[in-house]
């Protein structure tokens, strides 16, 4: 192939868009990290977002939380809308491949025991084996309860508006069980207590 100013403007270019994109996202950009912002790459991700599986409902804010049942570390099923009930509940999609959901457990951990017996309940959604979660969790206890499912095109992220498979991912059900924000991307520090409160 050869290489003529044209295609050296155009791969710098294209390097450029990259990196200011990459710096909006790992940098903390304050529009990605609002809720309109938010919205916005939600989305962008869903306009190239593969189709869902056959059977799958992909929920977005303001519908009622798919019907979700998952095991737990001990194998019990947990279903999520019914244990969860007339309470808001903080749902974070991790794995424990994850850097920034590695990052961001301590701080959900803080957030979880920080809420009153009315509070917002936080529940760990892994995407992962057990053995890996149970060794994650050696190393990173947090004191909020897992469920555990496989990752793929009809994981419960998938159900809960993740179509890319994005992790971390977090989803706010409200107290009447309606699905009221999405978020893609890790919490900053003290970021938890103004979004789940908003």
């Amino acid at each position: 192939m050869k290489v003529t100013p044209l295609r050296v403007v155009a791969v710098a270019v294209a390097a450029g868009a990259l990196g200011v994109l990459a710096s909006l996202w790992y940098g903390g950009s304050p529009l990605l990290r609002s809720e309109p912002g938010q919205r916005a790459l939600q989305a962008v991700m869903e306009a190239d977002a593969p189709a869902p599986p056959p059977g799958v409902t992909v929920a977005g804010r303001g519908d009622p939380m798919p019907s979700i049942a998952l095991p737990d570390l001990d194998g019990n099923i947990v279903d999520l809308a019914a244990n969860y009930r007339g309470r808001p509940l903080l749902i974070n999609v991790w794995a424990s491949w994850c850097g920034p959901c590695i990052e961001e457990m301590p701080e959900l951990d803080r957030f979880a025991k920080s809420q009153p017996a009315d509070g917002v309940q936080v529940i760990g959604l892994a995407l992962d084996t057990p053995d890996a979660v149970r060794d994650f969790l050696g190393r990173i206890p947090v004191a909020y309860p897992i469920v555990l499912d496989t990752p793929g095109p009809a994981d419960a992220s998938v159900w809960l508006g993740n179509r890319k498979g994005v992790l971390p991912y977090t989803v706010l059900i409200g107290a009447d069980g309606r699905i009221a924000k999405q978020k893609i991307g890790p919490f900053r520090h003290g970021e938890i207590s103004g979004w789940a409160g908003e």
